[in-house]
């Protein structure tokens, strides 16, 4: 079937196609009958507006975009995204705003994607994520002048909008939390080094872990097969840690499977906590002790500043509610030293 045309609301109405934009636009020049009939014909057939024809006439798209510069494979199985973009669509479906969202290969073709969406006039912003140090997609989308919220650090984002949470407070409570624990070499499979809060939560690792316990951290690419490996090479070490922090829940339930492989008891003799809890984290036994934060609001939060941004406000950063830290039956006390 095609799509509803003005032409065929026209036809049925018995008027010009010319009365029918004034009607449908709410312009004078036709009576309030006629604008009332055509309208009930408008709603009867399905018409709705061409988008891209009301941007040609400077309206807005009603359309906000996120491009993601990573394998569709993982955001398919990646908690923290799905549960990010949840909250961005609740707030956005209140609006009447879609998301236009795409997965690209490099940060040159992200950066492509945005020219040509805004260009094209099919977006009225972005979500900028992911964000590096000396990010070149903060100056490319600072000249293109368009409303952009960064969901990342705001030292790194430039003259835009930015909104984020406390990595380092998390990072330090969890530290604490295992020291107390009596914990003293711990280890961190952390995610790409290149990232703004990667390398956040690498010094405040190694911060809280100085004068009190021995420590590692081994970057991967996010994926379980690469926490896994992770894993394997830090529990083949002869100084093994008794205690990994995980950077996403991923990683840490491929850990906690490596450990169970090589007959390393959870939690007598590995204790293992996952950043950002997720159903994933709680269904695997034992359940994972994991940093826990309201994704889905803090997307809900990132919407509400980029529609803000897009009426013309004024919207300054905004930090959120940092990670706390959920402890479950994946952690304990640190075994004993083996005796000699």
């Amino acid at each position: 079937m095609k799509r509803p045309t003005i032409a065929d609301i026209a036809s049925r109405a018995g008027v010009s196609k010319v009365a029918v934009s004034y009607a449908l636009n709410g312009q004078p020049g036709v009576s309030e009958a006629t604008r009332a009939r055509i309208i009930a014909i408008a709603d009867e057939i399905g018409w709705r507006p061409n988008s891209a024809a009301r941007a040609l006439n400077g309206a807005r798209a009603n359309c906000v975009g996120l491009a993601l510069c990573r394998p569709a494979r993982i955001l398919g199985v990646e908690p923290f995204f799905m549960e990010l973009i949840s909250g961005i669509e609740g707030v956005l479906a209140d609006r009447s705003y879609a998301l236009l969202l795409q997965v690209v290969t490099s940060h040159q073709k992200e950066s492509e994607v945005y020219r040509r969406w805004w260009g094209e006039s099919r977006i009225d912003g972005v979500f900028l994520v992911d964000l590096h140090y000396a990010d070149a997609r903060v100056t490319e989308l600072e000249g293109l002048g368009m409303p952009v919220v960064v969901i990342g650090h705001p030292s790194q984002s430039g003259s835009l909008s930015a909104i984020w949470s406390d990595e380092g407070q998390a990072v330090r409570e969890t530290v604490g939390y295992l020291v107390a624990l009596g914990h003293r070499r711990i280890a961190r499979v952390a995610g790409l080094p290149e990232l703004v809060h990667t390398a956040v939560r690498d010094q405040a690792f190694a911060e809280a872990c100085q004068g009190a316990a021995e420590h590692v951290t081994v970057h991967t690419d996010y994926t379980g097969d690469e926490g896994a490996r992770a894993t394997r090479r830090l529990l083949s070490s002869p100084d093994r840690p008794t205690a990994v922090i995980y950077d996403n829940d991923i990683m840490a339930v491929a850990g906690l499977s490596v450990a169970q492989e090589m007959r390393v008891r959870v939690p007598d003799d590995l204790s293992i906590v996952a950043w950002d809890d997720s159903p994933l984290a709680q269904v695997v036994r034992p359940p994972l002790t994991a940093l826990t934060r309201d994704i889905p609001a803090y997307g809900a939060h990132a919407a509400q500043r980029l529609l803000a941004l897009i009426a013309g406000e004024s919207v300054p950063p905004y930090e959120d509610q940092a990670a706390v830290l959920t402890p479950r039956g994946s952690t304990g006390p640190a075994p004993a030293p083996a005796r000699v």
